[in-house]
């Protein structure tokens, strides 16, 4: 497992542990697209400081979830509440400042701009200068600037990417990729972290860094984290719950082990015999 020496002992703000449980609630929520249903009375309940897996075959919803939670579609019906409010009609920014944060199964960084940068533009949602204190430099802007660039600095040092802080980040390994995408997440400060598939395209070895990272993510931050992953290996190593997922449906939501036994759940991937 991952420990203090593997990723520093600095520092950083955390979270609060004043968090109401369930952190994340959702209600019988519905999406449709045309005529297709793709999540369909969808409920799930995530406490505070619970790692849960979503899993279940291409096309099940998952992901479309996830763009239900962090507001990106709106669901034609249900409710979904963070620590008790409800974030239906909140705009994609307003969540992330709220306190959820995401990945995306296509890792999407700025790959022309230094690693440092894009950590640092995550920072910005929480600077308190105006944009007249931008055009003209003043001392503030240069002040939380620099405050900004140090603490980008100190979470990159905690995940052992100091070194590649000039670097662009395009230039940088794939796995190295994968966790810079997650320490930019980091940046904004959240409660809720929701990881969509973190391990696709990753080797073995790849793969077992990235379950040390999570579990050391966890109880550094004090996160609740929501996983999509294909990788049966990742969801039963370090997954406390799964929910399972096909046609846009709850068919199962129970702990790892059993999920591999539920007869639903081996239809649902391995289809009926």
């Amino acid at each position: 497992m991952i420990g203090r020496n593997d990723y520093g002992d600095k520092e950083i703000m955390k979270n609060s542990d004043s968090q109401k449980a369930p952190v994340l609630q959702l209600k019988n929520i519905t999406k449709y697209f045309g005529g297709l249903k793709a999540v369909s009375d969808f409920d799930l309940k995530l406490k505070q400081g619970s790692l849960v897996g979503l899993i279940g075959p291409n096309g099940a919803g998952k992901t479309t979830v996830f763009n239900l939670i962090t507001g990106i579609y709106t669901p034609e019906q249900g409710d979904i509440l963070l620590n008790g409010q409800s974030l239906i009609g909140v705009k994609p920014y307003q969540i992330a400042d709220r306190g959820i944060a995401r990945t995306f199964q296509n890792i999407r960084l700025f790959n022309d701009l230094s690693v440092l940068d894009n950590v640092r533009i995550a920072y910005h949602m929480h600077v308190s200068y105006g944009l007249a204190a931008a055009i003209f430099r003043t001392r503030s802007f240069a002040r939380e600037e620099a405050e900004l660039a140090d603490r980008a600095g100190q979470l990159l040092s905690i995940f052992n990417l100091q070194n590649r802080a000039p670097e662009k980040a395009r230039n940088l390994p794939y796995g190295e990729q994968r966790r810079l995408e997650i320490v930019r997440a980091l940046a904004t400060e959240p409660k809720l972290l929701l990881l969509d598939e973190p391990a696709a395209g990753m080797n073995p070895q790849e793969i077992t860094k990235l379950m040390e990272l999570i579990h050391f993510i966890r109880e550094r931050f004090k996160l609740t984290i929501l996983l999509i992953e294909h990788h049966m290996r990742v969801v039963m190593s370090i997954c406390e719950r799964v929910a399972v997922m096909d046609f846009g449906e709850k068919i199962a939501d129970c702990k790892p082990d059993e999920a591999q036994c539920d007869p639903k759940v081996i239809e649902a991937y391995l289809g009926e015999e």
